[in-house]
């Protein structure tokens, strides 16, 4: 089976775990804060906090917001659950606005129109690698007092009119699952500008651990006195998987090139197709591509996705409305709350895309589409 996605392991990789390996650190280590640094080079400076998965990065963040039981959290139905269900887990009632028809990123109009006193925070979804419209959704943000979040998970690298993710929100989440463009096995951080957000998100993926004596409230005990001020949770990357990631980083830009050049083989490949809706991309956006996302016209979109499988094609689809998994229908969320995310998710299918994707893959993917297709 072709996969629609799979990490980019080489020698370098290995020998980075390698070394940490017959080193003296398993867990919290130098390459944590060398992992962290090497991040920030590609957020604009903006420091970072590594944590253990793209969902524990949402559930950092959405603590550091100071997300708490009767707030609400606006976001996209067009993600992974975890986008919601990490506010939900804080008590925060999750409000779904609407996407823009042809990114599948959150409409800053439809967010705006779901505002009230209650909204905490704001979050976009950078779908398929493409950033939201940031400009217009940070003035949203301003006028409700909200946080502005991004779920970055697929766009790390990408940029927004010239200013890179990590940098265009309060508090930004990145994942490094196998199948994204950077990988650490599992593994996720927290971009946050603020000192104070920063701080929050640190300690809260440390057990809530204070250890500076300057900030105790009983600093003479000993060398080995720590407290907590409030509760967190373990959610420490350990230095073999940063180390990894450090190797993976130092790839991301021919990452990003490899994908920005299938996807422009796949334009090529796909434009005359009938039936076939292809990825939109702004002109102020250099997106880092993490899916291909087509939309299948006609409701062919089932039998396109069998055919392919069934060809050995590993097609995909993401994703179904969140607010339609049985967890949100159980608490009273009902279909139609957003007709633009559903309308997107009965024809979206992804194809595969990776930088290891050969073109003789990738003619097959496309030749094969389309012949299902005519």
């Amino acid at each position: 089976m072709l996969l629609y996605g799979r990490q980019s392991i080489d020698e370098s990789d290995v020998e980075a775990v390698t070394e940490v390996l017959r080193g003296d650190w398993l867990t919290t280590g130098p390459a944590v804060g060398a992992f962290e640094a090497e991040l920030a080079k590609w957020t604009g400076g903006v420091p970072c906090v590594s944590v253990t998965s793209g969902t524990a990065a949402l559930h950092v963040a959405y603590v550091a917001a100071g997300v708490r039981p009767g707030d609400e959290v606006i976001t996209s139905p067009l993600t992974f659950v975890a986008t919601a269900a990490t506010a939900a887990l804080l008590g925060a009632r999750v409000v779904f606005a609407d996407v823009q028809p042809d990114t599948g990123n959150l409409d800053p109009g439809a967010a705006a129109a779901h505002v009230t006193t209650r909204t905490r925070a704001i979050t976009a979804v950078d779908y398929a690698g493409h950033p939201a419209d940031y400009d217009e959704l940070r003035k949203v943000a301003k006028r409700a007092g909200a946080t502005l979040m991004a779920d970055a998970a697929h766009a790390i690298g990408a940029t927004y009119k010239d200013r890179p993710v990590g940098k265009l929100a309060d508090l930004t989440t990145f994942s490094f699952f196998p199948t994204k463009t950077v990988t650490t096995a599992e593994g996720g951080a927290v971009a946050a500008p603020d000192p104070a957000m920063l701080r929050r998100a640190a300690r809260f993926r440390n057990h809530g651990l204070v250890r500076d004596p300057a900030e105790q409230r009983t600093p003479g005990e000993g060398g080995w006195h720590q407290e907590v001020h409030a509760f967190g949770l373990n959610y420490r990357l350990p230095d073999v998987l940063c180390a990894l990631g450090i190797s993976q980083l130092r790839r991301l830009g021919r990452f990003r090139e490899r994908r920005a050049e299938l996807v422009a083989r796949y334009h090529t490949l796909l434009r005359d197709v009938p039936g076939l809706t292809l990825p939109a991309q702004r002109a102020y956006v250099r997106p880092s591509w993490h899916l291909y996302p087509v939309r299948i016209g006609d409701g062919r979109r089932r039998e396109v996705y069998d055919r392919m499988r069934a060809a050995g094609i590993g097609v995909q689809v993401n994703y179904m409305p969140v607010y339609w998994h049985p967890v949100f229908e159980d608490i009273g969320y009902r279909r139609g709350l957003c007709p633009q995310a559903e309308a997107y998710y009965f024809e979206e299918l992804s194809l595969p895309l990776w930088p290891g994707l050969t073109d003789a893959q990738q003619d097959h993917v496309a030749e094969t589409l389309a012949g299902i297709l005519r």
